[in-house]
This record gives C-alpha cells, sequence and structure tokens, in this order.
C-alpha cells in the first residue's frame, strides 16, 4: 500500500529559513556591489523587505512547532533557553567585533561586501534571539491561562504579523506611522507582562537561578538591539533591516518583560519560602492523619503535632502539658526550646495574664478554641494557647510563645487549629480502636469511622445570591468513602469538590478523611483545578496505600463572569443542564485518578475545562453509586436515566432536583433492596 512519507514540519522551516536569507544576503550584496561600482542592478528594495518578512515568518512557524514539543518543561528550563539563544547571539557579535578591531588597518576593514555579510549574521541571529524568547515568553504567560489572557495573546500575535508587513507601507522610514505603532506595541507589551503568576512556584534556589538568567538576557537584547543600530548608523552602503516595525517591537516585548520578570522575581525572595512552607503543612497534616496505628502510643501524634505547630508559626518556644486521670498535677511529655525553670516562670506569667487566665483557671470551657495575646515576660512577648480535647474532654494544652509582640497571625492560627483538630481525631481514633480490641473491636471500629464521616461532610454548603446548592450521602455499608465540600474565596468566588475512594467501608473513610486535609490546606492557595489536582496527588503519594486511590473533581466558581473551570481525576462525568438549549450533557474531559500514578508525570493525564454558564443552569454533581445503582433485575439506573430525570425537572429548585433524584434512585431499585454503593449528590441551579 502507498505510504505518504513523514513530513518533518521543523527541518523544512529550517531549511526553508536559511534559503531565505541566503537569498536576502544575495540581493543585498548584489545592490551593495552595484552601489559601489555605480552598477544599475535592476532590484527593488520591496524584495528585500519580502525577504525579510518571510524569513521571519519561517522562523515564527519553527520555534512555535519546536517549543510546543516542551511546553511541560519546567519554568527554569524555559528561561535557560532564552538566556543560551541570547548569549550564542551575543558571543557571535563580540567575535564580529573583534575581528574588525584586528582587521583596523588592512582594506578588509573597510569592504562593504565583507561588512554586509556580517550585518546579515549578525541581523539573523538577532532575528532568531527574538523570535525564540518571545515563543517562550509565551508559555509564561499562558501559565494558567484564561479566556482574557489567551484572547490578549492572540491579539498580540496578529498585531505583531501586521507590523511585519507595515515595511512595505512606510518604506523603511521612521515616520509619524511607525512611532505611532512603535508605542502601540511598547504599550501592549507592557500588558502583556503583567501575566507572571509562574513566579511564586519557584523555589528560593530556582528564583536566584531565574534572575541570573533574565538578567542575561536583558544584557544579551541591549548588545544585540546597539550593535545591530550601530551597525546601520555606520554604513550608508547597507539596507538597513533594523527598521522594521516587527523587529523593533519584539525587542520591545523581550526586554519589558524580562525587566518585569526580573524585578518580581527579586522582590519576591523574601517571601519565596511560602509555597513551600504550605506544602509541608500540607504533609503534616498527612502525617498526623497517619500517625496513630494500632498497637501504638498517641504519644507519637501528640510529637508530630508540637514540630507541626512550631513550624507553622515559626515559634521560638514550646511545651505541652497533659492533664492526668486523676486531674491533679501536670504532666509535661513534649518540651522543645526552653528550660525547666523558664518553662516555670512563663507557665506562671501566662496564668496571671488576662484572657489566659479565666481559660486556665477552668480548663474544661468547651466554647473555647485558643487564646492568643501579649504576656509582660522578660524573654517572651507573646503567646498562644490551644486547648486539646478528646471526645469533647480537655486532654491538656498546648503552649506556643514568641519573643516578640504580637507574634500570631490570623492565618498561623487557622493552621495550627487544623493541626490541633486533626491531632484530636487521631488521639480519639486510637483512644476508641484500643477499646474496641478488648470489647467489640470491629463495632466500635464501625462507630470512629461514623464520626470521621460525619465531620468529612459540610454542615452548609457556601454560596452566594447567584445559586442554589444542595448536598446527599448516604452510605452503604456503616461507612462510606464519598465526600463533597465546599470552600467560599471571597462574595463572587466558590471552589467545590466531590470525590469517592476506591472501596468501601473504614478504609475507605479514613483515606477520604485525608482528602478532606489535603483540600483544606491547598484551597487556600487559590490554584487552577489542575495545578490543584497536581499537587493534592502529591500529597496523597506520600500516604495512600499503594492499591488505594481517589477520584474526584475541582471547580472552580466565579459568579461575577459566570465562568466554571474544572479538572476532573477520573471521577463520574458532571451533568450539565443548559437552559439555553434546553438539553443535558456530560462534561467529559480526561484525567487520571489520585494515586494511581505517583511521580511527576501525573500532570499530563489531566485536562482542565472551562464552561459559562446562564441563568436556570443545572449542575448535578454525583458518585458512581447513583449512576451504578442496580434493580433487582441488575439492570443499572444508569447515565440517561439520570439525564432523562434532570431534563424533566430542570425548572425545580436546587433542593427539589436532589429530592426527585433520591426518590427516582430507590424506586429504581426497590423498597427493599440494599444499595450496593454509596450515594452522594450535589445538585447546584444558577440563579442569576
Amino acid at each position: 500500500m502507498f505510504r505518504l512519507p513523514n513530513i518533518q514540519f521543523g527541518k523544512i522551516t529550517v531549511f526553508l529559513a536559511v534559503l531565505t536569507w541566503i537569498g536576502l544576503l544575495l540581493v543585498d550584496l548584489t545592490r551593495v556591489f552595484g552601489t559601489v561600482n555605480e552598477i544599475e542592478v535592476g532590484l527593488d528594495s520591496e524584495l528585500t523587505w519580502i525577504l525579510e518578512i518571510l524569513f521571519f515568518i519561517l522562523l515564527y512557524l519553527f520555534f512555535s512547532h519546536s517549543i510546543a514539543k516542551h511546553q511541560n518543561d519546567n519554568f527554569l528550563d524555559l528561561i535557560w533557553r532564552a538566556a543560551s539563544t541570547g548569549l550564542i547571539a551575543m558571543g557571535v557579535g563580540l567575535l564580529i567585533v573583534g575581528f574588525y578591531v584586528l582587521m583596523q588597518d588592512t582594506p578588509l576593514y573597510a569592504d562593504p561586501l565583507l561588512r554586509n555579510f556580517f550585518y546579515h549574521v549578525n541581523f539573523a541571529l538577532t532575528s532568531l534571539f527574538l523570535i525564540s524568547t518571545a515563543l517562550l515568553w509565551k508559555h509564561l504567560i499562558l501559565y494558567q491561562r484564561n479566556k482574557s489572557v489567551v484572547q490578549q495573546w492572540q491579539a498580540f500575535e496578529i498585531i505583531l504579523l501586521v507590523s511585519m508587513f507595515f515595511v512595505l507601507i512606510n518604506k523603511n522610514e521612521f515616520d509619524y506611522g511607525f512611532f505611532f505603532g512603535m508605542t502601540f506595541l511598547i504599550i501592549y507589551s507592557t500588558i502583556l507582562s503583567a501575566n507572571l503568576k509562574w513566579i511564586p512556584y519557584l523555589t528560593f534556589k530556582e528564583k536566584w537561578k531565574s534572575i541570573l538568567f533574565l538578567l542575561t538576557i536583558q544584557i544579551s537584547a541591549a548588545f544585540l538591539f546597539f550593535q545591530i543600530m550601530d551597525y546601520s548608523f555606520k554604513n550608508p552602503n547597507l539596507l538597513d533591516l533594523s527598521q522594521n516595525l516587527f523587529m523593533l517591537g519584539l525587542f520591545a516585548f523581550v526586554i519589558i518583560y524580562s525587566l518585569f520578570s526580573f524585578l518580581v522575581t527579586l522582590f519576591n525572595l523574601p517571601t519565596s519560602s511560602v509555597f513551600e512552607q504550605k506544602l509541608i503543612e500540607a504533609i503534616n497534616f498527612q502525617r498526623l492523619s497517619q500517625s496513630i496505628q494500632p498497637g501504638e502510643k498517641e504519644e507519637q501524634v501528640l510529637d508530630i503535632l508540637m514540630d507541626s505547630c512550631m513550624s507553622a508559626a515559626y515559634v521560638d518556644a514550646a511545651w505541652l502539658e497533659i492533664i492526668p486521670k486523676d486531674a491533679e498535677g501536670r504532666e509535661i511529655i513534649h518540651q522543645r526550646f526552653i528550660s525547666n525553670d523558664d518553662r516555670l516562670d512563663v507557665r506562671k506569667t501566662i496564668a496571671g495574664t488576662k484572657p489566659f487566665s479565666d481559660h486556665l483557671s477552668k480548663e474544661n470551657n468547651e466554647k473555647i478554641e485558643y487564646i492568643y495575646g501579649k504576656i509582660s515576660h522578660e524573654l517572651y512577648k507573646s503567646a498562644l494557647v490551644f486547648p486539646l480535647r478528646v471526645n469533647k474532654k480537655l486532654l491538656g494544652n498546648i503552649f506556643l510563645v514568641k519573643e516578640v509582640k504580637d507574634g500570631f497571625n490570623k492565618e498561623m492560627i487557622n493552621i495550627i487549629s487544623t493541626f490541633v483538630g486533626q491531632a484530636s481525631i487521631s488521639v480519639e481514633n486510637y483512644r476508641l480502636l484500643n477499646e474496641a480490641i478488648v470489647t467489640e473491636r470491629y463495632k466500635e471500629e464501625l462507630e470512629i469511622a461514623q464520626r470521621v464521616q460525619r465531620s468529612l461532610l459540610p454542615t452548609e454548603l457556601h454560596h452566594n445570591a447567584c445559586f442554589e446548592i444542595e448536598g446527599f450521602s448516604a452510605a452503604a455499608d456503616e461507612v462510606g468513602g464519598d465526600y463533597y465540600e465546599t470552600y467560599q474565596f471571597d462574595a463572587t468566588n466558590f471552589a467545590l469538590i466531590i470525590g469517592d475512594v476506591s472501596g468501601k467501608g473504614t478504609s475507605a473513610a479514613f483515606n477520604m478523611s485525608q482528602m478532606k486535609g489535603i483540600f483544606h490546606s491547598l484551597v487556600q492557595f487559590g490554584l487552577s483545578p489542575k495545578p490543584f489536582l497536581i499537587h493534592a496527588n502529591d500529597a496523597l503519594s506520600r500516604c495512600l496505600e499503594k492499591n488505594h486511590f481517589i477520584t474526584t473533581t475541582y471547580y472552580l466558581l466565579d459568579t461575577a463572569s459566570k465562568k466554571i473551570l474544572f479538572s476532573r481525576a477520573g471521577h463520574c462525568p458532571t451533568l450539565y443542564y443548559n437552559a439555553t438549549t434546553r438539553r443535558c450533557e456530560f462534561l467529559k474531559i480526561n484525567g487520571l485518578g489520585l494515586g494511581m500514578l505517583r511521580n511527576q508525570q501525573y500532570g499530563n493525564f489531566l485536562e482542565e475545562g472551562t464552561l459559562t454558564y446562564s441563568p436556570s443552569d443545572v449542575l448535578v454533581l454525583y458518585t458512581d453509586g447513583i449512576i451504578e445503582a442496580k434493580n433487582q433485575r441488575m439492570e443499572e439506573f444508569g447515565y440517561e436515566q439520570l439525564k432523562y430525570v434532570v431534563n424533566q425537572y430542570h425548572y425545580l429548585s436546587a433542593k427539589e432536583i436532589k429530592e426527585v433524584i433520591i426518590r427516582k434512585v430507590y424506586e429504581f431499585i426497590g423498597k427493599d433492596a440494599l444499595p450496593d454503593d454509596d450515594y452522594s449528590l450535589m445538585v447546584i441551579k444558577f440563579i442569576e
């Protein structure tokens, strides 16, 4: 059978670009030869400009194709590619300068043909550097892309294309049209240069390297700009190729974006450890979740709790007081960076300072979550006390002290509160689990898991006046592995998540508690759905058992712009009713379950979708228990029947739609049938 040859697009564009450059060189050499010898060669300048435009287009196509293959490279590799290209171009330029310094007293120094040749070499390398760097900037600008940024870049590419052909209009002159176009390109480049969302994800070491690379790019661009201008001003026989609006616009864009990146990276150095700190906090949360195992002591989880709290608040000293069962005295089981004498002295100062004294005198006030404030001590100026309760009984108090006044902020306290809450659950689970071993082990285990399961699901779902939201969850066994929750960033932005852990029963419930911890640790970063799932997979990979995985879908809802960003990690596709078209459809995008691939390649198997909704639209988020519910004939409820129910009852409120779906599922399986999987559901109906 006849087969078409495998066309190598990159090689073809390079070959054509080289041929175009050679043609451009020969045309200009011929023209210079004719000018020097006063011979009419009959070559118009338009031919040079057409070849120049063709050369730009071929280079742009080649680098677009080449860089697209490496779009998953890390930020530092992309910046280094631009810096290395600039170094090569600048190095060749310096060699040319050195050559003319050595040839200053020879006939070669004044040879116009040789100068024209070197001018075209420098022009080609400069064009290569500018176009490749601009396309590398494109991938940085479009990181965490949204519709607005994509449209801005597409408009910029159209403007650059128009600027290529502008030389045919203004005849290579610096007229008013040229200056207007150049001003517009500089302004637009400045606007695009504000897209620097990739910088916070660099580590401290990577930021220093990027600063060096960005400085190299700026120096290279400045050198090449002044060198090519120097060629043009000092050699009247040359047909100036640098007066092209496209080329000068790229100079402006490359220099402005590298300058903005350099300055923002430099000023972000003091905060470069924040993101790393947040990931450490997420890992610490997982350590707390996994720390208690049957047969071990609860001191292990308390030790991890102390380390986590100190790391989150950067405290100078800390200790944990445990109240013995006889309620007499205090047992100090963990003490960090403070001597016994200093601890007793600080403890006495705290006990005599309000509002600490009120709690420490009673020590059973269930309404108090934490106390913090200033203290009058020689060494320490502020303190934070966290009661540690297990099953609503006070286990002890964590004391954290710092040498500065007002040393604890709201974010620190929220993180420590999460750690303490998880530690309390872990200690409680440990105690109940050991009681179950002595008495009714399996019964007690199920009761523990039920409490954990109930704590996973929110008591209320965040929303505003623009939409209604209702949730439902029912476990097939005593406990289940389904999870859903919401988070409100501000008045118009929300995060929604629904998930299902592999398996059923207590193991599924405990694994889903880890997912809850990861959600609360990562959601405050405001990550887009795809990066959120990548970081969640990384955290779960450290603690989830090898034979377990979690499917989930994560949504970012913006009621101001009526847009939804979402990514699916192997979960059931979301059902979406479009009130405009009056049709239901499943939002199917690719995605791999969390924990199924535990390396850096996981992000390659995720996609991110965008949805713009309208009033009266409906979103139905569900787990596979709904669509796989079976009746007595072993027939499944299925996707189509779910779609049919939503199509029929879309006009109802979110609460009524939820109730109808659940009623239809239970009618389908029969009154006496027992569910063979967990049922979970969230219904969102948009009001405006």
